[in-house]
């Protein structure tokens, strides 16, 4: 039967991709859902008896979107929509499975399927254990191609993980191979590719530019860089990153750490005679132990090199119920001594920020561009959707360094006079911290907050 589809160019470059992993899109109003599902009709008809899946975060975005229009746009006389199995089936036995992935855990209920292709619809909205965990449901033994092709706008819990897997290594439209061996495209697509929306709609672009100043660089101008949901707007690559050069000795230095079994983050941090704060090293790693945690960072902190002070948080001050010894007591044990900072997470966040900003267009934090893991996740924290004066949790594997430069943050930030003020009011963080805390711990917490009130 013959098809009446139009598609713009960017949207045939998507269909035409062959890449392993295809991204799609970049901006609001570039055609990318239209193009996902126009690509898996053409899949589905030229090879039958293909599995396709198509992806959203929820129920609500995927019925809404992709259900609705594959619904309006497929030939009745050759497809067929299951509402109860959320199955679209083709006369010649090809399926497109629509489904959702509203919990992390979700990806599970997939865990014995084998798909040709899997779609995901506004990538940035997954986790990457989401994305990498799916991707290995895309086999089977037939000789259909294999791929993974996803559409997105900036923003959303996984942008910082989606820029750095398609975005940052090649230029936009040129395919290149991950370390893993994967080839992999960015395609973008702006509004001023979707002819269609643009005659259609011609009030579209005015209303995209009454936006705020962030999220028009996004959704209009596919900015990468600055994205809806950013906490930390104020980080500027050119300002914040720096060439490594040698610390001299006489510059104070700290370590700060956060620590758990899922992931360790130290950074080593020196002061210049400016105040100008310098991120100068950093370590993180999964699955270590608190011995081995330990000789990492001793490690790598030369014998010449003086650290004022080693940062972490209250909560490795509480006690095991096991062995009744804290994490910092064993750290201890093991040779790093630690001194306590603070564990409020909005003043911390904020402190951060006063060092973004610094004065004068002058920031007074540092980073040099040998620290990855930092520079790669503080730009990525979103807005917590529940409390905006925080960062989200999610995804987690991003919090881990932004928290231990939290502590430092706060800790460098408040002057010590400032920091043994009488607090008029606890914040829920401080009442935690005193609840969770043995006798010397909460003297401690008195001293530094005043009498818990």
């Amino acid at each position: 039967m013959k098809l009446n589809i139009s598609v713009t160019q960017k949207q045939k470059a998507f269909i035409d991709a062959t890449s392993s992993e295809v991204l799609f899109g970049g901006a609001a109003g570039g055609g990318k859902s239209y193009g996902q599902v126009v690509d898996a009709l053409l899949f589905a008809i030229k090879y039958p008896g293909s599995k396709q899946l198509i992806l959203r975060r929820t129920f609500s975005e995927l019925d809404k979107s992709l259900i609705r229009l594959s619904l309006s746009l497929y030939p009745k006389e050759i497809y067929s929509f299951n509402q109860s199995s959320h199955t679209g089936r083709f006369k010649n036995g090809s399926i497109i499975d629509f489904g959702y992935c509203a919990a992390e855990f979700d990806v599970y209920q997939y865990q014995s399927a084998e798909y040709d292709v899997i779609r995901f619809d506004e990538l940035t909205h997954f986790t990457d254990s989401q994305y990498i965990y799916l991707i290995s449901r895309v086999r089977g033994a037939n000789d259909f191609p294999k791929q993974i092709k996803s559409s997105t706008n900036p923003g959303g819990i996984g942008h910082g993980w989606v820029k750095a897997r398609f975005v940052d290594p090649s230029p936009a439209g040129v395919e290149f191979k991950g370390d893993d061996g994967m080839e992999r495209i960015f395609i973008p697509s702006l509004l001023d590719d979707n002819g269609f929306l643009s005659r259609g709609d011609p009030k579209y672009r005015e209303r995209l530019l009454a936006l705020p100043d962030r999220e028009k660089k996004a959704l209009l101008y596919g900015d990468w860089n600055i994205f809806e949901g950013q906490y930390f707007t104020e980080f500027d690559p050119k300002k914040h990153i720096v060439a490594p050069f040698e610390i001299p000795r006489s510059w104070r230095k700290y370590r700060t750490i956060d620590y758990g079994l899922d992931r360790l983050a130290c950074l080593w941090i020196a002061i210049s005679p400016e105040g100008i704060s310098y991120v100068y090293r950093e370590f993180c790693k999964s699955n270590l132990t608190i011995s081995q945690a330990t000789q990492e960072i001793l490690s790598r902190t030369p014998d010449s090199e003086e650290i004022y002070a080693t940062l972490a948080p209250p909560d490795l001050w509480h006690r095991s119920q096991e062995s009744g010894k804290s994490k910092a007591t064993l750290f201890s044990e093991y040779g790093i001594n630690f001194t306590r900072t603070s564990n409020d997470r909005e003043c911390g966040w904020l402190a951060i920020k006063e060092l973004l900003i610094g004065g004068e267009d002058r920031p007074t934090i540092r980073f040099f561009s040998s620290c990855t893991e930092i520079i790669k996740c503080l730009p990525a924290l979103t807005v917590d959707k529940l409390r905006p004066t925080d960062c989200s949790t999610e995804p987690h594997d991003i919090t881990h360094a932004p928290d231990a430069l939290r502590g430092f943050a706060i800790y460098y930030t408040r002057p010590a006079e400032e920091r043994n003020k009488k607090s008029l009011r606890w914040t829920s963080d401080m009442w935690q911290d005193y609840l969770a805390a043995d006798d010397s711990g909460r003297k401690y917490l008195k001293t530094k907050y005043g009498e818990p009130n």
